[in-house]
């Protein structure tokens, strides 16, 4: 009442507010005003661990006491507890704001008495008995306080039991002698403590190795761990074999019949049909869609090998990897008309696959949003054939049409309305295709892929330029491990033809040496190896580490060509530059590399939880040289927009200290701010907020530098001792709408450095040329996460 009191003037609504925020602090005190009479709050447990002696790893014992404690006590912030307070709410209610309040905020209070000390402590008992403390023994204590209670366990241990001596298995049978080779790997070692988990661990272990000796009917529990306690805080372990398993599971299994079905179904019909024999296998139905030799490629079990699981879960693998079956099976079963040979069964093999149509026709509409600030729609079609050659080649044939704006450039910029149509084809085929070798990757579980394409694009920029885009390229991909990837293209050919230019973007050419020069040489000749590692696989894991590193060369060979055979160098009259050519064009001749990582660390245990610390590092560097004195456009950087240093817009920013200068300079800045080098960090913080809906505070900072001088953009070069200072720095809030296959992205940001002098930029006359810059928050929306 002495809230309400105080602030007697405010409205209603603030007053239900306030109501609510005096019934979180009433109930927070305590939190012990919801529960029933006579009853007291269950507020948590503490445990300590005596010994006479040192307790090796004792923190660790202590968490896993700790986790055996039932039930959890209710959740506090603070000492607070509103949880409580949410559950009164619905408290004798079936329906309305309270009761939803309650079933979705709501906790019910947990009481002391539904606490049982007897199986908690049987449970720590049980888990010291398991960590090597043979004679423990575990009190328990109640404290009282008001209306709340708390347990205290107390858990008094002696020395832990070690390891003094290990026995495998001493017969002289075919089982016994496989366990026996495995010692050299166990995980139970002389003198370490005595632990249950590592003894389950090694029955795995071994199990693992065993399967992929023959052992298919072999399981963990067909092996026995005897230990002898008896000696002096020391156990003697004894590794044996049931003399109860089945005799089959104590024998190894080669492989006779692997039969390959590539169109099962339920209704399957194959056993009517004369199978292809192909390599000793048995391939069904025909080769009408497969060839055989396409599946026997992606098939590592071998007829007359011994069965090893590792090549069977290598198999389902591969095959599925083809991206030409829905499903993927593997049977085995006795082959019971076959006699078992020197103690070795045989199993026959049923790989099953289920195909997915083999030509497919796909439409999409698209909102088409660019790193460079273009938005627009857009559509895509897509032909697909997954056997065009009867290999599992997969054909894709794109036809692309987009319409697009460069909203957040300036309205006197030429060539910020575009329109863009191509087509182009990708045949990619599921082997590595290196002649004379013959490369499989036979340790792999993923499919290498060879993959040859081919482009063209017409792009028309209003008011700027036409621009036709040729590609060609051929390479690999290969990855050795689910988190490791590799793509090697040797040929890698782009020709850009500009055609049709206006008159001002002819102009702006000769005012800008370093754009004529950078869209005259567009004929790149390259070649470009990468490699990314990346755990995001791995969704247990609370941190995630992304890295890609990239490296492109383009045009040294053929200015290596030129120069042997003596061609004579084009001389250009705009700027006297000379350069070798090739069919009558200037190529570009640099080295590129590029830096990404990025780290991802959930700050909950829980692994399906967004909320987490995201933060990416760029580092990339071009380098003109020989023929070349800039890159070719469409390989220079920038940076700015929605997926870069939001605060700034996409190419507002460098390169370093460069700003322009007057209107027309202004007008030019989609051209002109874009750069050889580019250093670019950011890190975001992304918290849950509602279902399908996160938020996320982020800092971003970057720019982009010229490795050559250029008159035209002062203070644009790289200088070791400036570029830290050059840095733009904004920050900001975003709203993230997730629906897992689709995020639209709100980002707030607002600069807080500039790279350059913000003032106003005046001419020797005193007057004023580009007006000072003001600061104001920038409003991004886009589709994705930023990265």
């Amino acid at each position: 009442m002495s809230v309400a009191r105080r602030f007697s003037v405010v409205s209603v609504p603030s007053l239900r507010v306030l109501g609510v925020v005096a019934g979180l602090l009433a109930s927070g005190c305590s939190g012990t005003k919801y529960i029933p009479e006579g009853a007291r709050l269950y507020t948590g447990s503490t445990v300590k661990i005596k010994s006479e002696v040192a307790v090796p790893n004792e923190a660790v014992l202590q968490t896993e006491l700790e986790g055996v404690i039932t039930p959890k006590p209710n959740a506090s912030i603070l000492g607070l507890r509103p949880k409580l307070y949410f559950w009164h709410l619905g408290e004798g209610k079936t329906k309305g704001l309270g009761k939803w309040l309650a079933n979705k905020y709501g906790e019910r209070p947990v009481l002391i008495s539904e606490v049982d000390t007897q199986k908690v402590k049987r449970l720590m008992v049980n888990r010291l008995n398991n960590n090597g403390y043979f004679t423990p023994s575990v009190g328990s204590k109640i404290q009282v306080k008001d209306r709340t209670a708390t347990v205290d366990y107390t858990a008094l241990v002696g020395k832990p039991y070690t390891i003094k001596e290990i026995h495998f298995p001493e017969r002289d049978t075919l089982i016994d002698r496989a366990i026996r080779a495995t010692e050299s790997a166990s995980l139970l070692k002389v003198g370490e403590p005595y632990n249950l988990q590592t003894f389950v661990n090694e029955r795995a272990r071994i199990d693992g190795v065993l399967k992929n000796q023959g052992y298919y009917y072999f399981t963990p529990d067909y092996l026995l761990f005897q230990v002898d306690s008896t000696l002096d805080n020391q156990v003697n372990v004894y590794l044996k074999v049931k003399s109860t398993i089945p005799p089959r599971a104590a024998k190894p299994y080669v492989l006779n019949n692997v039969t390959l079905n590539t169109s099962y179904n339920l209704s399957d019909t194959t056993q009517n049909q004369q199978p292809v024999i192909f390599e000793k296998y048995r391939y069904f139905p025909d080769e009408k869609v497969f060839k055989a030799k396409a599946i026997t490629n992606a098939t590592f079990l071998y007829p007359d090998s011994l069965y090893r699981r590792r090549r069977s879960d290598q198999t389902l693998s591969r095959l599925m990897s083809l991206g030409t079956f829905k499903f993927v099976d593997i049977r085995f079963r006795p082959a019971r008309a076959k006699a078992d040979s020197a103690g070795y069964g045989f199993l026959n093999s049923f790989v099953r696959m289920t195909q997915v149509p083999k030509q497919s026709l796909r439409a999409e509409v698209l909102l088409v949003s660019k790193s460079n600030g273009f938005t627009g729609p857009g559509f895509q079609v897509q032909y697909r054939n997954r056997s065009a050659l009867r290999g599992a080649e997969q054909l894709l044939i794109n036809l692309t049409g987009t319409f697009e704006n460069q909203t957040q450039g300036n309205t006197a910029t030429i060539g910020v309305t575009s329109y863009e149509v191509g087509v182009d084809a990708q045949l990619l085929v599921p082997r590595l295709i290196t002649p004379p070798f013959d490369i499989r990757l036979v340790n792999s579980d993923f499919q290498p892929r060879t993959s040859f394409g081919a482009g063209y694009r017409y792009v028309q920029r209003v008011g700027a330029f036409q621009e036709d885009v040729l590609s060609l390229n051929y390479g690999y991909t290969w990855k050795t491990k689910l988190t490791n990837e590799q793509e090697l293209r040797p040929i890698d050919l782009q020709y850009i033809r500009l055609g049709n230019t206006s008159p001002e973007f002819d102009q702006l050419l000769v005012d800008r040496p370093f754009l004529a020069n950078s869209f005259r040489q567009q004929f790149i000749l390259g070649s470009s190896y990468r490699y990314t590692y990346n755990q995001q696989a791995l969704e247990q894991r609370r941190n995630q580490i992304y890295f890609s590193g990239g490296l492109e060369v383009s045009g040294n060979a053929a200015y290596l060509l030129s120069n042997l055979t003596g061609q004579a160098k084009r001389t250009n009259p705009a700027d006297n530059s000379q350069a070798y050519t090739l069919l009558n064009q200037e190529f570009s001749q640099y080295s590129k590399v590029d830096l990404e990582f990025r780290n991802y660390f959930r700050t909950s245990v829980d692994p399906t939880s967004g909320n987490k610390l995201a933060t990416r590092l760029l580092i990339g560097a071009g380098i003109p040289y020989l023929n070349s004195r800039v890159l070719p456009y469409l390989k220079q950087y920038g940076i700015g927009g929605p997926n870069s240093v939001r605060a700034f817009a996409a190419r507002g920013v460098g390169p370093g200290a460069y700003r322009p200068s007057s209107a027309r300079e202004t007008s030019t800045q989609f051209y002109d701010q874009v750069g050889d080098i580019r250093l670019e960090a950011n890190a975001e913080y992304r918290q849950d907020l509602f279902p399908y809906v996160k938020g996320a505070l982020f800092v971003d900072a970057g720019n982009i530098w010229l490795v050559n001088p250029d008159d035209k953009r002062p203070g644009g070069q790289f200088n070791p001792k400036d570029f830290l200072k050059q840095l733009a720095v904004g920050a900001g809030a975003g709203i993230r709408i997730d629906v897992e296959f689709f995020v639209i992205r709100l980002d707030l940001a607002y600069p807080l450095r500039y790279p350059f002098d913000t003032g106003a930029i005046k001419d020797a006359a005193g007057n004023e040329l580009v007006g000072a810059v003001k600061s104001s928050p920038r409003l991004n929306i886009a589709i994705g996460y930023p990265f």
